[in-house]
């Protein structure tokens, strides 16, 4: 568990989340249990990084982070904004995504132009990620970051922002051709069928087992799910038999007006 201690600047994107500086002088992008798009963003946060991270996808390290209470009092911006007027942040445990580096030093771009997205040195690792968000539903577009590790020519992507898989808050699996999917196709150029999804597809398949699903889940602290453990046991059981229709999923992507594999055959 990290310790919260300064509050660096708030971040774009519906859930509101914070930048913050934790006591071993690390940084961490804070999601707030009591964020517009309610605390199971939380839970799924937590939940799809671990299963991502053992499928071999670049997440960024996560943790559990404390704000306390005094911090917030302290801090005029740890505050969630409503339509009406704005609330303080919640103390306690929140959720946390590793910041690659120091804010001060270190660039992270939302977005690269054309030439530098063909040359990223883990573009494969899209199709990677869509197998995997094709799996969890995720229902919304999918999310990454780029950043130069230190004396590195090539940018690198990390995949972030996991709360709508699981379709956000609802915990079911409305499945869709185009949810998943990075919104700039030329991430998927290198596709030819689905045996560009490999290893990916086989690993969930065969690696993404019952106790693996339970380990992982039972990381998430109960408050993020208001201690709904049912609900939480229902959507493993489903996450669970999803397991075999991901490479019709693809194939439904592929099949779509939207063509997002232009060079499969």
């Amino acid at each position: 568990m990290a310790l919260a201690v300064e509050q660096i600047r708030r971040m774009r994107g519906g859930a509101q989340a914070q930048l913050m500086r934790c006591a071993d002088d690390s940084y961490y992008v804070v999601k707030f249990q009591n964020n517009p798009q309610g605390s199971r963003i939380l839970a799924n946060e937590l939940l799809a990084n671990r299963l991502a991270a053992r499928l071999g996808l670049p997440t960024p390290p996560v943790a559990v982070v404390e704000v306390p209470q005094r911090l917030i009092e302290n801090t005029d911006e740890l505050t969630i904004e409503l339509g009406r007027g704005r609330k303080a942040c919640q103390p306690g445990l929140q959720f946390g995504s590793l910041y690659p580096g120091s804010p001060a030093g270190h660039v992270v771009y939302d977005l690269l132009p054309d030439e530098q997205l063909r040359d990223l040195e883990n573009i494969g690792d899209f199709l990677g990620m869509l197998a995997f968000d094709k799996w969890t539903c995720n229902t919304n577009g999918r999310q990454a970051i780029f950043f130069r590790a230190a004396g590195e020519s090539r940018y690198r992507a990390q995949m972030i922002d996991d709360g709508f898989c699981f379709n956000a808050g609802e915990w079911d699996f409305p499945d869709a051709p185009l949810r998943g999917l990075y919104m700039r196709h030329r991430v998927y150029e290198s596709v030819r069928g689905l045996d560009s999804f490999e290893p990916w597809l086989t690993r969930i398949e065969t690696k993404m087992t019952e106790s693996l699903l339970e380990e992982a889940s039972s990381e998430i602290p109960p408050e993020w799910y208001n201690f709904e453990t049912d609900a939480l046991e229902k959507m493993l059981d489903q996450l669970l038999r999803r397991r075999r229709i991901v490479r019709d999923l693809i194939v439904s992507s592929w099949k779509s007006a939207a063509q997002p594999f232009p060079n499969w055959k």
